[in-house]
């Protein structure tokens, strides 16, 4: 069983179609906790890092044999405070990061909350590093996306990503941030890459919690 540990609920039937067209006999198990984001975003994730613990081995009692932390503000913190828990701990953006710098070396981040960024540029240039590129890092806020999240208005939020995302220039790709902003793919027209990272973290999940039985 993977569990996946989420700060909101909308991104539950996200992952869910992505595993039943790509991995339908994995057992997914959602966790979520709208408090951890808010709190990382008004603290910064240090303070919500105990907390993130106590979610992940809640989620191994429950029989997880591998986790996957969507949020990309939590994703470092998860990383670092799950150390030793005795099962995979996966960021899900670590393969949309993997990805973006195969892809060139300037990419641009957008994001829907200024809390992603550290984390976000930090993780690319990460990758940058295991992967000896070097690595220009951008990122551009989505003014105004928040708010229409917030308010259930996701045809909105994605309508503004995507519109963010074709007014970059001069990028080897563009990395959605936060996993929420996943639809607006569909909706670019921009010829730059566009990553997000639900499938990709998904497919990563999928091999670290093994085969099913």
């Amino acid at each position: 069983m993977l569990a996946l540990l989420h700060t909101s609920p909308v991104h539950i039937p996200v992952y869910d179609a992505l595993r039943d067209e790509d991995h339908q006999s994995l057992e997914l198990r959602h966790f979520v906790d709208e408090s951890l984001l808010a709190r990382a975003r008004a603290e910064g994730p240090e303070a919500v890092a105990d907390d993130v613990r106590t979610a992940v081995e809640r989620a191994v009692a429950d029989g997880a044999r591998a986790v996957l932390v969507t949020c990309s503000t939590l994703g470092g913190v998860a990383e670092e405070a799950t150390d030793g828990i005795g099962v995979p701990v996966l960021r899900g953006d670590r393969p949309m990061a993997a990805a973006a710098v195969a892809a060139g070396s300037r990419i641009v981040v957008l994001g829907t909350v200024d809390s992603t960024f550290g984390p976000t540029a930090s993780l690319i240039e990460e990758e940058a590093r295991r992967a000896g590129r070097p690595v220009d890092v951008r990122t551009a806020l989505v003014a105004g996306a928040w708010a229409r999240f917030e308010s259930g208005d996701l045809e909105g939020y994605a309508r503004l990503v995507a519109a963010t995302a074709d007014e970059v220039t001069d990028a080897d790709a563009i990395v959605l941030a936060q996993p929420s902003m996943a639809p607006a793919r569909q909706l670019t027209t921009t010829p730059i890459p566009v990553l997000s990272s639900p499938r990709q973290g998904l497919a990563a999940g999928a091999t670290a919690a093994g085969p099913p039985g």
